[in-house]
């Protein structure tokens, strides 16, 4: 799996790296999320300003950004034993920094489709970045998070919903369609109908079907620990009633040897040798 990530640019710290460049990207791996985060609000800044100040806000966030993912990659390849090796299995962060950097010089407004679709592809892969970085905490063991991280993501949606969409008029309507959007039900009542709200229910739709994921892996992978946990509890008891067995059979093997060879003592004892059974 490892091999997988290092593969798509995900890699991390190389295991045979020094312990510097561990504790570096320990804390640095955060401020890379903390950077991606800040794409979600410059994004939809800059989509929906309607003057140069909030133009202005968007591309200093997209400033935030940048720097945030370079300088936490710069750290911990400064802190690396082969810093070359670190910046290519860490690829996919350098290229979200490089289009966070030319977010920050910006283009035409409103953008020309090319540059719609430079963006939503950094808001898509921003997005990834962001999953991975949470899938430590999605683990059997941390089940309990997954509820939690559901509803921030629901009440975040909502309120996007609510800012975005001109047809909900109040945020528990904008909660309900980011739980329709969420689970993919589709009921029809509500729908997305401008480009910002549609492009945003594309990425409720997507963490939607990321939580559900994570949510029924976990599951799956908890039972199937407990399954084993079971096994290796048999398997622990069937040894030791076989190392009973065994020290059992020894003493009757002991028991025996004395039973028919009374003088035996052993090569070295000095006594005379068991008769052979059955000899006349």
């Amino acid at each position: 799996m490892s091999d997988n990530w290092d593969k798509a640019g995900l890699g991390g710290i190389d295991s045979h790296d020094g312990a510097a460049a561990s504790h570096a990207w320990a804390r640095a791996r955060w401020v890379v999320l903390a950077g991606c985060l800040l794409a979600i609000p410059a994004f939809y800044l800059e989509l929906l300003a309607t003057s140069s100040a909030g133009v202005m806000a968007a591309r200093a966030l997209y400033g935030c950004m940048a720097v945030a993912c370079a300088g936490a990659i710069a750290w911990t390849a400064h802190a690396s034993r082969r810093p070359a090796r670190f910046l290519r299995r860490n690829a996919y962060d350098v290229a979200i920094a490089c289009g966070a950097l030319l977010s920050m010089i910006g283009g035409q407004t409103p953008w020309p489709t090319l540059e719609w679709a430079l963006r939503l592809l950094l808001m898509g892969v921003t997005a990834v970045r962001i999953v991975v970085a949470l899938r430590a905490y999605f683990e059997p063991g941390r089940l309990a998070l997954l509820p939690l991280a559901g509803t921030i993501m629901l009440l975040l949606g909502g309120a996007g919903f609510y800012v975005l969409e001109p047809r909900v008029h109040s945020y528990a309507e904008g909660l309900w369609l980011a739980f329709e959007s969420s689970a993919t039900v589709g009921y029809g009542d509500f729908a997305p109908t401008t480009p910002a709200s549609r492009i945003f229910a594309v990425f409720v739709v997507l963490l939607g079907y990321g939580m559900l994921s994570l949510a029924f892996a976990g599951i799956a992978a908890y039972f199937i620990g407990s399954e084993e946990r079971r096994l290796r509890v048999e398997m622990h008891r069937d040894i030791r009633a076989l190392r009973t067995e065994i020290v059992s059979l020894h003493r009757d093997l002991d028991g025996l040897r004395d039973a028919i060879a009374p003088g035996y003592a052993g090569p070295d004892g000095g006594a005379s040798a068991a008769p052979e059974i059955g000899s006349g």
